[in-house]
């Protein structure tokens, strides 16, 4: 079954007074072109990510994306109480000994003294969290990839439906093929009888007839066609990434189809082939966001 390039997920985990965002967004591309936003808590764990999504995503342009967001009465930076009072009877028996003003702003004043504000613990990541983490990415996995899958069901439905239309089509050549001969052989005497005092060998007409027939013939294009198309379902069917895969048969098609063109010699064949030509374009457009 085919699955998109194109998803989006997103999850989110609460752990203690924290809520712990992650988000990946994806488009088409050739390769694996993967960007990585990680809050600075978990940049040690970075590379274990990348694996991570590289294992299940396989290709495309990936956006991930994982921010932290805490409780602004548990994240306050604490002031330390006693420091301040401290500071300002300091400030208080300085100004009365030396005669020097007080503050007019005390809150400002005492604020801007050291360690007054100073956060002094470093936060660790601890185990818990990090399987929390680990939980928050595999929530927004599973929605990316169910994502990718009905994406890719939508694009399986219209390959199928192009495909039919370029195997009608082709079946619809088959009554102008066949009226080609009479009209090419009637054209050629046509041809001869214009030119006056000419005559011709009749052996040598068929020879150089079926020769000319010979060179217009799409039977082996029709044929390498229709096994193209039938290689193009069977690969659809498969279950792994056969973007790529199903693009080189799409190339492969096109070759058929434009040979067929170089050898129709009637108005109705060309027209037929320019919309096998439509219907095709349609599929490699579609095709460069099949995974």
């Amino acid at each position: 079954m085919i699955q998109s390039m194109t998803g989006y997920g997103k999850s989110i985990v609460t752990y203690r007074e924290k809520k712990i965002n992650v988000e990946i967004k994806s488009l088409n591309s050739k390769n694996l072109d993967l960007s990585v936003r990680v809050a600075p808590l978990y940049r040690e764990k970075e590379m274990e990510i990348r694996q991570k999504l590289a294992s299940a995503l396989i290709r495309g342009k990936v956006d991930f994306s994982i921010w932290i967001e805490k409780n602004a009465l548990a994240d306050a930076t604490p002031i330390n109480a006693a420091l301040v009072e401290n500071y300002y009877k300091q400030i208080k028996d300085i100004s009365a000994q030396t005669g020097i003003p007080e503050p007019t702003d005390w809150y400002a004043t005492l604020l801007q003294m050291p360690d007054v504000m100073l956060r002094t613990d470093i936060e660790q990541l601890e185990d818990d969290e990090w399987k929390a983490v680990c939980e928050a990415i595999d929530k927004a996995l599973t929605e990316i990839l169910e994502f990718r899958r009905q994406e890719g069901a939508a694009l399986e439905k219209k390959f199928h439906e192009k495909i039919d239309n370029i195997e009608a089509l082709l079946k619809s050549i088959e009554p102008f093929e066949e009226s080609r001969v009479p009209k090419i052989r009637e054209n050629i005497v046509k041809g001869l009888e214009q030119i006056p005092e000419v005559e011709y060998n009749k052996n040598r007409l068929e020879q150089e007839l079926i020769y000319y027939i010979e060179k217009l013939d799409i039977n082996e294009e029709k044929q390498r066609l229709t096994n193209h198309l039938k290689y193009f379902r069977k690969t659809m069917a498969e279950n792994r990434a056969n973007g790529k895969k199903l693009g080189f048969i799409a190339q492969e098609m096109g070759r058929e189809i434009n040979t067929t063109g170089s050898k129709s010699n009637q108005a109705e064949m060309q027209n037929i082939v320019v919309q096998m030509k439509d219907e095709l374009e349609q599929i490699k457009e579609q095709v460069l966001n099949a995974l």
